[in-house]
């Protein structure tokens, strides 16, 4: 089956493969929008306690995906993986730390005598949920915008900046979406809490928060997408393979393939949509409607710059070093026996699904809070 398909059809199926995981993860970031939520929606220790036993069910899914996104970006396009992790590695080391201390704060927040106090935990996912996200979102923002790298005839990468990549962090354009997730995300948060806890007095809080996080979040998108289609694009010339700047390049993109143009369009509409549900009372389902939604944009997001002949890893240092899918992915032998691994994908997210429900299956009370806690002091 995958071994007829064209060398150009896997590289692209790949592509799509690595951008829906990390539409995925983009929706798993509720947990980390939620972590925020504890400095501004919470009144005492129970509500707390309420939102870190919630979020602790699914804080290890977010992590995983995030590691199956580099996992599959490391096979299937180790080029780019080589360039950005290897080139980059401050931000991506930056990264890293946030999501340990995030782990050591669900393991040691509330374990009797903990050196550091649980406020120095909960002051642990506050830096989680924030600065990991505004990272994050800087760092797939250098896929419109460019970063600062050369490769030499060996592929070997010279960055061309002493901040390894948190130089990115000074472009307002790349910033605009850092912002975006953070505010996205704790808009999530908030609309997964609703729907997972049964505590009145904090779940009518947070459906207030979920509309007001996704008004903090609009001035940055409506920057990051207008800046996206007026700036100049990296253009790959399909004969030659020389790269060259296109004047509104991205904007292009989106009208060659209309169905990115659609999936953004739908996606943000569900978005709101779900925020429309939670903040109005009328519903705990909003978060479904803004999670397909996130991942709709996710996925335009992660599949615009790769597209249309568009390098998805650009260079603003040496055009020609910029990378495209074709250039940047792992051998056709390797996708394709990837690709035939890949077909368990749906068995895994049919068990994911299913534990999910599992778990979620009663929403969580004060009373079970307060046993848990209660043992855990024993």
């Amino acid at each position: 089956m995958f071994e007829n398909m064209e060398y150009s059809q896997l590289q692209l199926l790949w592509w799509t493969i690595c951008s829906i995981v990390g539409a995925l993860f983009v929706f798993m970031t509720f947990v980390q929008g939620g972590q925020t939520l504890l400095f501004t929606e919470t009144r005492n220790e129970l509500e707390k306690s309420l939102i870190i036993n919630s979020l602790g069910r699914k804080w290890e899914l977010t992590f995983t995906t995030l590691v199956l996104f580099g996992g599959a970006l490391f096979a299937s396009f180790p080029l780019f993986y080589a360039t950005s992790f290897g080139g980059a590695y401050w931000v991506w080391m930056l990264i890293l730390f946030c999501f340990i201390i995030q782990a050591v704060s669900y393991e040691y927040r509330k374990k009797p005598d903990n050196l550091l106090g649980a406020g120095t935990y909960e002051k642990f996912l506050l830096i989680n949920g924030s600065i990991s996200l505004l990272l994050i979102g800087t760092a797939v923002a250098t896929f419109y915008s460019g970063s600062g790298f050369s490769l030499n005839e060996y592929n070997q990468v010279t960055w061309h900046h002493p901040l390894r990549g948190v130089e990115a962090a000074f472009n307002f354009f790349n910033l605009s979406l850092g912002a975006f997730l953070v505010f996205l995300a704790r808009c999530l948060g908030a609309m997964y809490l609703v729907n997972n806890i049964d505590y009145p007095h904090l779940t009518d809080r947070l459906r207030k928060a979920a509309l007001r996080n996704l008004l903090y979040s609009l001035p940055f998108l409506l920057f990051f997408l207008g800046s996206l289609v007026s700036m100049d694009g990296f253009a790959v010339d399909p004969v030659g393979k020389i790269v060259t700047m296109e004047s509104g390049k991205y904007l292009h993109n989106l009208l060659a393939v209309p169905r990115l143009l659609f999936a953004l369009i739908i996606g943000l509409l569900l978005v709101i949509w779900g925020v429309y549900l939670t903040s109005r009372k009328t519903s705990d389902k909003g978060i479904w409607f803004s999670g397909l939604g996130t991942v709709l944009v996710g996925l335009v997001v992660f599949m615009l710059p790769a597209l249309n002949n568009t390098a998805f890893y650009p260079s603003y240092v040496d055009l020609q070093s910029s990378l495209t899918i074709y250039n940047a992915s792992s051998s056709r032998y390797t996708l394709t026996v990837m690709s035939y691994v890949a077909l368990m994908i749906p068995l895994v997210l049919a068990y994911i699904s299913y534990v999910w429900w599992a778990m979620d299956a009663q929403k969580l009370t004060a009373e079970e809070v307060t046993g848990d806690e209660a043992e855990e002091m024993y």
